[in-house]
């Protein structure tokens, strides 16, 4: 691995700990202004301190992120779908390498999506990622998605969504968490982040996802709503980070989360 894509990586995984806690705020590229990001600028400020990198679109960077904020951005490169459309597994390539090299950013991500029938042209772009990444020194994470068919979230079908995305070179992975998620961490040769997912029923689920992902062997975690859509983010985001960069057990975590919430 060139010194570039180390240099990058290690910016979005702290060296301590190998570990990451991302927050993804791209959800408006195919579901729009959705709840609690309908102004995304008032979302991600506050949060900001706390994330070890930012996920989202080009559009909402330039518009809600000061030039002068010291954060690591994963910049969502794909998209041309949304909610309400036939398919979301239908995307392409919406920005130019040279565009995320304007932005400086720490890492490009796109969405793959094995087992539809747009996961020859998902996986393809997905080479071409990396074919661009190598040649500027740009590390690329590969979104193992499922649209709207939650229900494909299984060890069988996550290890060969991220064991193939890992062969065609990305250099990390998003997926979600499942039963056996040991099982597709040993299979995938690059890091693994979970993913989030739709809010869940309460703050401490979160938690226990967290904690269960990292003891599981994840380096990390992407999250977005289960933070942003809680009824206080920022004690959110800051307990997340307890169980990831500091091994808090869920409930010294969530001791943390309802101290910070009284606040």
């Amino acid at each position: 691995m060139q010194w570039g894509i180390k240099n990058r990586l290690s910016r979005i995984f702290n060296p301590e700990t190998g570990r990451t806690v991302m927050l993804a705020v791209d959800h408006g590229y195919f579901l729009g202004p959705t709840r609690k990001l309908e102004n995304p600028r008032d979302t991600i400020t506050p949060l900001l301190p706390y994330a070890d990198a930012l996920m989202l679109t080009r559009g909402i960077l330039r518009t809600c992120v000061d030039p002068e904020a010291n954060i690591p951005v994963v910049l969502r490169v794909s998209g041309g779908t949304s909610i309400i459309g036939p398919s979301l597994a239908d995307e392409g390539l919406t920005t130019s390498f040279e565009e995320a090299i304007r932005l400086n950013v720490s890492a490009v991500t796109l969405s793959i999506f094995v087992g539809t029938d747009y996961e020859r042209e998902t996986l393809l772009s997905l080479s071409e990622l990396v074919n661009e990444g190598e040649k500027y020194g740009i590390p690329v994470l590969a979104v193992t998605a499922v649209g709207k068919e939650l229900k494909k979230r299984d060890a069988r079908f996550l290890s060969l969504c991220c064991r193939i995305a890992a062969e065609l070179g990305a250099h990390y992975v998003k997926t979600y968490y499942c039963d056996e998620f040991e099982k597709v961490v040993e299979g995938c040769p690059v890091p693994v982040v979970i993913a989030g997912g739709p809010q869940l029923d309460t703050f401490k689920d979160t938690l226990q996802l967290a904690h269960d992902a990292i003891s599981k062997g994840a380096s990390g975690v992407d999250m977005g709503r289960n933070i942003w859509q809680a009824d206080h983010p920022v004690a959110a985001i800051r307990a997340v980070r307890g169980i990831v960069q500091e091994n808090m057990p869920v409930d010294e975590a969530f001791e943390l989360f309802e101290s910070l919430s009284n606040e």
